[in-house]
């Protein structure tokens, strides 16, 4: 029943089923680099149409 009930969330809040959300959400990934002791993270460059399917589910979005 979570499952379901998250999934019903995630498409009331971007418009996606959430099959979609994750095709699109998937290759966004960063990447962590040592070399000589020092480690840089690199995050992943996210385009408009995916940031606004993060900005949707991350969004306090109280309406019912």
């Amino acid at each position: 029943f979570t499952a379901l009930a998250v999934s019903r969330e995630v498409q009331r809040r971007s418009g996606l089923a959430i099959r979609n959300v994750i095709r699109q959400l998937r290759p966004l990934r960063s990447a962590t680099i040592t070399a000589n002791g020092a480690t840089q993270t690199i995050p992943p460059q996210i385009d408009a149409d995916r940031q606004a399917i993060i900005d949707a589910l991350t969004t306090r979005n109280l309406r019912h």
